[in-house]
C-alpha cells in the first residue's frame, strides 16, 4: 500500500515539475500554447469529418508537444528556448501540416526542408550528449573540438539512416508510402540486358508506363522511393555539416564565442531550476511538518545527506528550503521562525 502511495506521490511531483517547466520560458510557452490550440481545433475538425487516422496524428502530436518539457524534467537538463521552440515547430510541421494537411504532397520540398532541419537538430543532440557527459563529475576528460564536431555529424547521419530504415520497413510491411515516388524519364538497368552480361541498358525519353495493360498516365516512369531516400540523406548531411561547423567553433572557444550552436546546446539544471527536485523536497518537508503523511515506511523517509544538500541548495516559489520556509497555508510564530532559522543555519554549517 505504501509503495502505491509513493508511486502516486512521485507521479504528482513529476507532473507538477512538467507544468512548471512548460511555463519557465515565456517564449516557448507561448509557442506551445498556440500550437496546442491549433492541434485541438484540427482534432475536432478531423473527428467531425470522420477522418480518424488524421485524428490519431492529432492526438499523437498533443503528446509529442510535451516531450521537450518531459525530457528536461526527467534528465535534469535545461533546453535553450530556441531549441525548444524549434522542436515544437518541427513536430507541428511534420505531423499536422505534413501528414494531416498533406503538405508533403501539396507543398514542394516540404519533406526536404524537414529532413534538413532534422539533420541539424540530430547533430545538436549528438553534440549535447557528449557535452553533458563530459560535464559529469565522474567523467572529467578533455575532448578536442574536432572530435565533438565529428561525433555530432556521425550521430546525425546515423539517425538519418535509421529513419530511412524505418520508412522502408513501413512501406514494405504495412504498404504505406513514406518513401515518396519520383517520376523520371529515363532508366538505366542491367536487368534489361538480354545477354545477362552485366551491361547497362538505357531507355531514354519515357513518355508513359503501362501496368497490366493499363496506362498510369504519369508522363514518365515511376521511380519507387530510391531518389527520395537519397535526397533525404543528402539534405540530412547538409544539416549535420552546418551544425557541426558551428559546434566546432563553439567548442573551440569553450562557449565564450557567440555561434548559432549555443542556442541549441542544452546544459545541466541548477538546483534553483530543477523543478522535480523542488517538488520532491517540498513534499518531504511537508511530511516532516505533518502537513502530509510520510511516504512509505519510516526507514524509507530518511533522506540521504546528498538529497538534503540538494534540497537546501534548491529554491523556488512556494518551495520549502530545508524546512526553514513555511509551506503554503502555514503561519509560523516569530519564536518558531527563529527556532527554524537556527536549525537551518546549523545544518548548513
Amino acid at each position: 500500500m505504501s509503495e502505491k502511495k509513493n508511486r502516486r506521490a512521485d507521479r504528482k511531483s513529476f507532473n507538477q515539475a512538467v507544468v512548471k517547466e512548460l511555463r519557465e520560458h515565456k517564449s516557448s510557452f507561448l509557442v506551445f500554447s498556440i500550437l496546442r490550440v491549433l492541434v485541438i481545433v484540427t482534432l475536432v475538425r478531423q473527428i467531425m469529418l470522420g477522418s480518424y487516422e488524421s485524428a490519431f496524428f492529432c492526438v499523437l502530436t498533443l503528446a509529442l508537444l510535451y516531450v521537450p518539457s518531459w525530457l528536461q524534467v526527467k534528465l535534469h537538463i535545461e533546453l535553450p528556448p530556441a531549441l525548444e521552440i524549434t522542436i515544437l515547430c518541427f513536430i507541428f510541421a511534420a505531423e499536422i501540416l505534413g501528414e494531416v494537411n498533406a503538405f508533403y504532397v501539396n507543398v514542394p520540398n516540404w519533406d526536404t526542408m524537414l529532413h534538413t532541419l532534422n539533420g541539424f537538430l540530430a547533430a545538436a543532440v549528438g553534440f549535447s550528449m557528449v557535452i553533458l557527459l563530459n560535464d559529469n563529475e565522474k567523467l572529467t576528460f578533455e575532448l578536442s573540438p574536432f572530435f565533438l564536431a565529428l561525433v555530432a555529424f556521425c550521430f546525425s547521419m546515423t539517425i538519418g539512416v535509421l529513419w530511412e530504415f524505418f520508412e522502408f520497413s513501413m512501406d514494405w510491411f504495412f504498404h504505406t508510402d513514406m518513401q515518396k515516388d519520383t517520376i523520371v524519364h529515363a532508366i538505366h538497368s542491367v536487368t534489361l540486358d538480354p545477354t545477362n552480361s552485366n551491361k547497362v541498358v538505357t531507355i531514354h525519353n519515357i513518355q508513359d508506363v503501362a501496368v497490366n495493360g493499363s496506362s498510369l498516365g504519369l508522363d514518365g516512369y515511376l521511380d519507387i522511393g530510391i531518389i527520395d531516400t537519397m535526397k533525404d540523406l543528402f539534405v540530412n548531411f547538409l544539416g549535420a555539416v552546418v551544425f557541426s561547423l558551428t559546434g566546432f567553433f563553439y567548442a573551440r572557444s569553450k562557449g565564450k564565442k557567440k555561434t548559432p550552436a549555443q542556442n541549441f546546446v542544452p546544459s545541466r539544471k541548477s538546483a534553483d531550476h530543477d523543478y522535480l527536485l523542488q517538488a520532491r523536497c517540498q513534499e518531504d518537508a511537508q511530511a516532516e511538518e505533518g502537513v502530509t503523511p510520510p511516504r512509505g515506511p519510516p526507514a524509507a523517509n530518511k533522506k540521504s545527506p546528498a538529497r538534503k544538500r540538494r534540497c537546501r541548495g534548491a529554491s523556488g516559489r512556494g518551495f520549502v528550503l530545508g524546512g526553514f520556509v513555511p509551506a503554503a497555508g502555514q503561519v509560523w510564530s516569530a519564536s518558531r521562525m527563529m527556532t527554524r532559522f537556527k536549525n537551518w543555519a546549523f545544518r548548513t554549517m
